[in-house]
């Protein structure tokens, strides 16, 4: 029978101490020897200190806090094949939700495998494709393994379920929260309607567009048709969606739509002496359109080891892609038939440091957009708004540098990546929305349309130059995201990782009293 004085420890630290944060004054006794941790000594401002804490907290992020369980909180019976099964089915539902919203498959396969390791179930293997989940669980010599499968069948871009999920993370981790209410608690995230009204989504598409053409240099005519153009894209793709059309048929009516009123207005601007760039309505919509998709993920896939699901993913941003371009070649064809002007291209930027605050508060408003098209929670649209206004200068100083836009989107990526993993703990949001949100006003649409106008009028060196541009500003995006996690999650380790490494299992030794007899 165990000494009920027995005490636990973590690799020779108390429970307290693992729950009383960073104390350096407390004693630890990590393999037999006993040292006092001292503070490091070092150049302390206090103002400084205490702003970086009041906007990074200490807080993680989900994905930056999963570590080997050092424990169950609370193990079930490994015997017990429903309840095993429940706890499988738990793990892979959570990582459906992760991988759905773009999460990469480190990260997806990362947090089932803490979920299950929690209640028990520590030795599993994990494997996350593109559209599946599948998980083994090891339950000793003596039982059969257990596993389970969930196939991925839709994309959805709602922050706020993906939040609340990471936040069920969070508990699951950290309080004694049984299988069966942590699976109730995930049938109410899932079945949640959305925070928001469908118009309000629309609204942010919308104003997501308006805020990329007034970055690009547009002026009030131009960011007002963007804004109309895109409520058009967007509440036309959502009945087609009803009825069950491709998305790659949606994304090919989504640049008809884009292209049309250029068009128009190219037409008509010289006739009425309007001097407007017609261009930047297209560019603007290519930019809406390439943003619901999932670069990141596959970059992110493609760097960090799994390069299956890079490839699917890649592959569908290639088609999205094309379904995009074959629409507006579609219109720009059809115009040219009917004897209307169509938009030339000038390979001037309208990506200056000229207006340098209202393409900041453009890049601000366009990543705040996207945020609340994909059901961003409002304490998160602050965080997506700084993200954008952070990327937009950095963007803006490097290319007046001298730079190119490929280094200079690789830049302001690594500085969203960053930044947005140090705001997200703040506002307790998934890195992911802020990373995304942020890098959407830097996505390359205009260089996707100069390169599909000089393909269209015989211009190949031209146009696939520009599609190349285009194509290595993405990767650089994506990759410089990828960069600026991972130096926010090696420099904000949790203080008891960054002692010991990792934790470890619980060992229990047991302290006699001594007898005052002897």
């Amino acid at each position: 029978m165990p000494d009920p004085r027995a005490t636990t420890t973590f690799a020779g630290m108390s429970l307290d101490a693992l729950s009383g944060g960073d104390d350096t004054n407390r004693r630890a006794d990590h393999l037999g020897w006993r040292n006092r941790l001292r503070p490091r000594r070092g150049p302390h401002l206090p103002g400084v200190s205490q702003a970086v804490g009041l906007l990074v907290a200490d807080r993680q992020a989900t994905a930056d806090t999963i570590v080997a369980a050092p424990t169950p909180l609370q193990p079930i019976d490994l015997t017990d094949d429903a309840r095993v099964a429940e706890v499988l089915d738990l793990a892979v539902r959570v990582g459906e939700v992760v991988l759905a919203s773009g999460t990469g498959v480190m990260d997806t396969t990362s947090q089932v495998r803490f979920i299950a390791a929690t209640y028990g179930l520590a030795r599993c293997d994990v494997d996350v494709t593109y559209d599946a989940i599948r998980i083994w669980a090891d339950r000793g010599p003596l039982l059969p393994p257990a596993s389970t499968m969930r196939i991925v069948q839709y994309r959805a871009l709602d922050f706020t379920r993906l939040a609340a999920v990471d936040r069920l993370t969070r508990r699951i981790r950290t309080q004694v929260v049984a299988p069966e209410d942590a699976r109730a608690a995930l049938d109410a995230i899932t079945s949640a309607p959305h925070p928001y009204h469908r118009w309000t989504a629309t609204f942010g598409w919308s104003l997501l567009a308006a805020a990329i053409a007034a970055l690009l240099g547009a002026g009030v005519v131009v960011a007002a048709l963007s804004f109309a153009t895109t409520a058009a894209i967007d509440r036309t793709n959502r009945v087609l969606n009803r009825y069950g059309l491709p998305f790659f048929f949606q994304h090919m009516v989504g640049g008809l739509i884009a292209a049309t009123p250029a068009i128009v207005l190219s037409t008509l601007a010289e006739p009425l002496d309007i001097r407007v760039d017609p261009t930047l309505i297209i560019a603007a919509g290519i930019t809406v359109l390439l943003s619901g998709l999932q670069l990141v993920g596959s970059v992110q896939d493609a760097i960090t080891g799994a390069p299956i699901t890079a490839t699917a993913r890649l592959l569908e941003v290639v088609m999205m892609t094309g379904g995009i371009v074959a629409g507006i070649a579609l219109a720009l064809r059809l115009g040219q038939v009917a004897g209307a002007t169509v938009p030339s291209i000038e390979m001037t930027s309208g990506r200056d440091i000229t207006d340098l605050p209202v393409k900041i508060a453009a890049g601000a408003v366009a990543a705040l957009a996207f945020a609340l098209a994909c059901y961003a929670e409002r304490r998160a649209l602050a965080a997506a708004a700084f993200g954008g206004a952070a990327g937009a200068i950095s963007y803006l100083l490097v290319q007046h540098a001298g730079f190119g836009p490929v280094i200079s989107s690789g830049v302001a990526a690594t500085l969203i990546g960053l930044a947005g993993g140090l705001m997200a703990r703040r506002a307790l949001t998934p890195p992911l929305v802020v990373a995304v949100a942020g890098i959407t006003p830097l996505l390359p649409g205009l260089s996707v349309y100069r390169g599909l106008y000089a393909m269209l009028n015989d211009e190949p060196l031209l146009g696939f130059d520009q599609l190349l541009s285009a194509f290595g500003i993405g990767c650089a995006l994506a990759a410089g995201v990828t960069l600026g996690e991972w130096c926010d999650r090696t420099l904000r380790r949790p203080p008891i990782l960054s002692r010991f490494g990792s934790l470890r299992r619980p060992i229990v030794r047991r302290r006699r009293r001594s007898n005052p007899a002897h």
